[in-house]
């Protein structure tokens, strides 16, 4: 479990989450994009909650490990998403080009 600071909100969540927060934010920095993004979380009164974090360049996200013994809150869902973003972002896919035949007599202006 990892202490998850977003501004002044602390929340307890789980290590693989916090982790590819931190990397997909800094990730949407790098490239001057946003997106927002909710995972279930314990607020700072040990209750369950789903927090939705907005994450740009300016996101004050910071994350510290903590010695919980409380259950990881499940997050297989948002984990996924985030997972996949990196992984898009990280290794765009490429884009296959069109070329026409030199027979082909489509119309070359149709867009």
């Amino acid at each position: 479990m990892k202490h998850l600071t977003y501004s002044d909100k602390a929340l307890l969540i789980d290590d693989a989450t916090a982790d590819a927060l931190l990397e997909y934010a800094a990730l949407l920095a790098r490239a001057g994009d946003a997106d927002s993004v909710s995972v279930t979380a314990y607020s700072g009164d040990g209750q369950t909650v789903e927090a939705t974090f907005l994450l740009d360049a300016g996101a004050p996200l910071m994350c510290e490990t903590t010695h919980s013994t409380m259950n990881e809150p499940d997050n297989a869902i948002p984990l996924s998403y985030l997972r996949e973003q990196i992984a898009l972002r990280s290794s765009p896919p490429s884009i296959a080009s069109e070329e026409r035949h030199p027979t082909d007599h489509g119309n070359a202006y149709d867009l």
